[in-house]
């Protein structure tokens, strides 16, 4: 009759107290979602508390970094209070990392850091023994469905990606080569696996968890688009077969859980990306991070008036999602955390919006 669930991502430990996951614990929900970075592989900064850790590369590095963060209180009792579902992003392993690259590093040297990554998390998060890793290599995508109201896809959007395009840097300017239609963020064998269980769904519900910002989203703020290529933005043609395997099938309600950018996203997910007047397929609900700090508000307010499919976009918080699923509708708060730098910081919830189902797209709480 309902399914209540908490979506969770990039939990940096020196920036701030875990005080998301002691309210996530209060809520007592079904299940926790984390869409990734559930450790940050870097040297230790001092912020809210500190760590004196050298940035990790070796089995023993990445095990001491789990093991850190897993003595603290909060994320204890978000663990101890319901079964969790997860899927890693790129601080799992290093920063950006895409297929058999990242940080500096490739080949077979790379491989090597992505093994020891991959070893610990799978000692250190609840998984399956199923995904138990073989070296370099971890088939982490999976499909679980809650009675006939929820199917939850969680996805694995870094493993088997092609290379990020158009250059370096955080923003990019559009190039030929980001349109290739060969370009994948999923992987042949992922994206057919994704589309076989999505077709054969008889729930009401079809989430998708997963790492990084999936709807169309300008970062220019002006007549020059600008994409962050790490995203999905970065890679338009496997967005397209997704989004157009949803319109085409009719796959009832989709619903995709998203992270990694640090800022609360609410959004509609059109059929053709840069076309906010074509028909919408699918919301996305993207979760701020637990304790990462974020861009400034003032990005985030510049590029908003080219985006008409977001309806809110706030940085300037940190926090989780709450939703509370039900046979005709998704009900989702956007909890905040009043200050990170306090273990015992009070929460508040920041916005509320509703997906009736059958409705694609959002509706904003009065």
């Amino acid at each position: 009759a309902e399914l209540k669930l908490a979506v969770a991502s990039c939990q940096y430990y020196e920036w701030g107290y875990y005080a998301a996951y002691r309210a996530i614990a209060e809520d007592a929900p079904d299940l926790v979602v984390h869409v990734g970075d559930y450790i940050y592989d870097q040297r230790g900064v001092e912020r809210a508390r500190a760590h004196d850790a050298s940035e990790a590369h070796t089995l023993d590095d990445y095990r001491h970094r789990y093991s850190l963060y897993k003595l603290d209180p909060d994320l204890q009792a978000a663990h101890t209070a319901c079964a969790w579902m997860a899927a890693h992003d790129d601080h799992e392993v290093t920063n950006d990392y895409a297929n058999d690259q990242g940080d500096g590093d490739s080949g077979e040297l790379f491989l090597a850091r992505r093994a020891a990554a991959y070893q610990a998390y799978y000692e250190h998060l609840p998984l399956p023994r199923r995904l138990v890793p073989s070296g370099p290599y971890q088939h982490l995508y999976a499909r679980r469905a809650f009675g006939d109201l929820v199917s939850l896809s969680m996805l694995d959007g870094r493993q088997y990606r092609s290379h990020q395009a158009c250059g370096p840097g955080a923003l990019v300017e559009p190039c030929p080569e980001l349109y290739d239609d060969t370009r994948t963020m999923l992987g042949a064998a992922q994206e057919s696996w994704l589309f076989d269980a999505l077709a054969a769904s008889r729930t009401r519900w079809n989430l998708l968890g997963q790492q990084t910002l999936f709807a169309h989203f300008d970062q220019s703020g002006d007549d020059d688009v600008r994409y962050w290529a790490d995203g999905w933005n970065g890679y338009p043609a496997a967005r397209a077969r997704l989004v157009d395997f949803l319109a085409e099938r009719k796959i009832a309600n989709p619903v995709i859980l998203s992270g990694d950018i640090h800022a609360f996203l609410v959004n509609d997910v059109n059929r053709r990306a840069q076309d906010p007047q074509s028909p919408i397929v699918a919301t996305e609900l993207v979760t701020t991070s637990i304790t990462s700090p974020g861009r400034p508000q003032a990005d985030f307010d510049r590029w908003l008036p080219e985006n008409p499919n977001v309806h809110l976009a706030r940085s300037d918080t940190r926090g989780y999602l709450r939703l509370a699923i039900r046979p005709e509708r998704l009900h989702a708060d956007l909890v905040a955390v009043d200050d990170v730098a306090h273990r015992d910081s009070k929460t508040h919830v920041l916005a509320s919006f509703d997906v009736e189902s059958g409705v694609p797209g959002v509706a904003r709480e009065k």
